[in-house]
């Protein structure tokens, strides 16, 4: 099974974010559950929760996604933006209780001249302290381009963190073809080859969904530009090669491509004609 989908607008409330995930013909989806860019949070919605839950089971969607907000920086040198980092993500921890075995993806910060090894330690510890091990939602780290002190832009970083925790397997990686690309990872010419690295160096067993986005900037710019697919540096061939290679069989795949819901659903649609076609091929 192939689970295609894109980030969707939270704005329309759980059980519609499902419907409008059916009518791009996707089998996933990514949402922000406050505020991408506050720290505000809306009132729970049990009901709807409850009825997203059925229509999940119902239709065989894969795992979805919550995407925690751009301004949570575990690592920043100042001690509050720390604190309100490991608040907004219990707060959304407890909300993905409702939505039990799906997966909640954070960016893990820029560690802001401390250093990688430090910044690496205030991440763990934060996801010590929140990361309850009855939960049922695996937090997943994102690879990053690795634009200034931003970490996550090499594998080992990300393994520093999960070496550092003591959260064992609650804790995942979601790989992003943009950001992997831009911080010097060739998924076009070595998709085998990066992934055998990845394997290396975290495991592919962490890695439980992938962001499908193409790049604007070249492999190695360290710029974070997504691109729709086909029209960047990656392009769809090597997108298709990622949505079907078959260490990554199973993954949640999620575009975060610079478009509406309507272009998200000619995208899915599109890779889904070409995989198809692909797989009379062979």
């Amino acid at each position: 099974m192939t689970y295609l989908g894109a980030h969707l607008s939270s704005s329309k409330g759980f059980y519609k974010m499902g419907l409008a995930a059916l009518d791009m013909d996707a089998n996933t989806f990514q949402c922000f559950v406050r505020n991408p860019r506050g720290s505000r949070t809306k009132p729970v919605d049990p009901a709807g929760l409850a009825r997203l839950r059925e229509l999940l089971a119902e239709r065989g969607f894969g795992p979805i996604v919550a995407h925690a907000p751009y301004i949570m920086n575990p690592c920043s040198k100042d001690g509050g933006i720390r604190e309100l980092a490991a608040r907004m993500m219990a707060e959304d921890l407890a909300l993905m209780e409702h939505l039990p075995g799906n997966y909640y993806n954070f960016h893990p910060g820029s560690h802001v001249g401390q250093g990688v090894e430090a910044g690496c330690r205030q991440i763990a510890d934060m996801l010590d302290a929140v990361v309850r091990p009855e939960g049922r939602t695996t937090v997943l780290l994102e690879t990053m381009a690795g634009k200034g002190s931003e970490i996550g832009g090499r594998f080992e970083e990300l393994r520093m963190i999960l070496d550092l925790s003591a959260c064992g397997d609650r804790l995942g990686v979601c790989l992003d073809t943009c950001h992997v690309s831009d911080a010097g990872y060739d998924i076009v010419n070595g998709l085998d080859g990066v992934l055998a690295e990845f394997d290396r160096v975290i495991g592919l067993d962490r890695l439980k969904a992938v962001h499908i986005n193409d790049s604007m900037n070249p492999t190695g710019s360290h710029k974070d530009r997504h691109a729709q697919i086909g029209q960047g540096t990656i392009g769809e061939e090597a997108i298709l090669r990622v949505i079907s290679h078959p260490a990554l069989e199973g993954l949640p795949f999620i575009l975060e491509t610079p478009t509406d819901d309507a272009g998200h659903g000619e995208e899915i649609r599109r890779l889904r004609s070409a995989l198809k076609h692909r797989s009379k091929k062979l």
